[in-house]
């Protein structure tokens, strides 16, 4: 073997180990690269677990809540708790858009962070930023709702003085039996509220006795409260009929003494007495027209057809500022009404109508 096949012989090997290193090397890198997207992965899968936990818990706090909305279509099947956490899981996970807008105002504001890593579908995005304006509003923003609040209340007064149920004379009474007492019931008949009306059945008759027992006693209880006198108080008033039948018996009487006093002064004319003046005034002055006017503290005032109507529009305007002013809550669930976004096509409607006046009065 010459010096060259050595050196070549020596080279082979060196040469391999190089290769087979080479080889290695590659290798882990390819190995690396394949760490890299499992390690993604499994990060991913993390992140989604979490917020598929954190849509569980939303769903099966909400699933409590009462008087959550549903379509007509799932009322039946949303009565327990498990029904409707599996009807909301359902939704948030199908639609998310259409869940925060029926269930967006329900949420805190860790929930609705859940749906930022959608904020990327418009509607998403929409309904995230609607929300939060109205969880933290500006100024501006509480100035713009305040007026929207005032005109869907006054849309939805609109509706309800025209469908006459909510401010008839009964169920205004029925909310506010004192302040009616105050303004109408007690120039009205009580006896006419006890009767049975046409139509009526006994067992209707005898519960709305019922029903009247309960309102003269919250009325009563009103009147204790503020300290009136007990004569006056509702219930303790004579019968219309028996104060129209003595009112009837006094003037019968002041007739008679009239026809008295007339007799007697034509007597004393004819006679030439002259002490007329003392005996006008045996009869209290009755004799000269002029008569007592102070009515009896239990006895009711009666008014005539317009000053009754007076006093029941003025009773009426008070019930219609009672329900804008939000002190109707036990009766109505204001937060339907102010978010009630159609009531706004009244005042559109309203904004059309006084510009189409204008124009026509700008013609004339």
């Amino acid at each position: 073997m010459n010096a060259k096949s050595f050196v070549i012989l020596l080279h082979e090997p060196i040469g391999h180990v190089t290769g087979m290193h080479q080889f290695c090397m590659n290798r882990g890198r390819l190995k690396s690269n394949r760490r890299k997207p499992m390690g993604r992965e499994m990060m991913e899968k993390g992140v989604r677990r979490e917020r598929e936990e954190a849509m569980e818990k939303m769903s099966e706090r909400l699933s409590w809540k009462d008087n959550l909305y549903f379509p007509r279509a799932m009322e039946a099947a949303s009565t327990t708790p498990p029904q409707r956490k599996s009807i909301l899981l359902g939704l948030v996970s199908r639609d998310p858009a259409v869940f925060l807008e029926r269930y967006g105002s329900q949420l805190t504001s860790d929930e609705l962070r859940e749906f930022d890593s959608l904020k990327d579908d418009y509607e998403v995005s929409w309904h995230l930023n609607h929300i939060r304006s109205l969880m933290s509003p500006t100024s501006e923003e509480l100035k713009s709702r305040s007026v929207a609040v005032k005109n869907r209340r006054r849309a939805y007064l609109n509706k309800l003085i025209y469908d006459g149920q909510y401010f008839s004379e009964d169920a205004m009474r029925e909310r506010e039996p004192y302040l009616h007492h105050e303004y109408v019931g007690r120039f009205q008949d009580p006896s006419g509220r006890s009767m049975a009306r046409p139509g009526e059945r006994w067992s209707e008759t005898l519960l709305r006795r019922s029903e009247e027992a309960i309102l003269v006693a919250k009325i009563r209880g009103e009147q204790q409260r503020l300290g009136v006198a007990e004569r006056d108080w509702v219930g303790n008033e004579r019968p219309l009929q028996d104060i129209e039948e003595e009112e009837e018996e006094e003037e019968e009487e002041e007739e008679e003494e009239v026809e008295e006093e007339e007799d007697k002064r034509q007597a004393e004319k004819a006679g030439g007495a002259t002490n007329s003046s003392k005996v006008t005034m045996d009869h209290d002055g009755l004799a000269n027209g002029s008569q007592s006017s102070d009515m009896e503290p239990n006895q009711r005032a009666t008014l005539s057809a317009m000053e009754m109507q007076d006093q029941m529009d003025q009773f009426t305007n008070i019930m219609h500022q009672k329900f804008l002013s939000g002190e109707d809550r036990d009766y109505l669930d204001y937060s339907k009404i102010d978010e009630d976004e159609t009531l706004d096509d009244h005042w559109l409607r309203e904004a059309n109508y006084d510009a189409e006046d204008k124009y026509f009065a700008e013609d004339e």
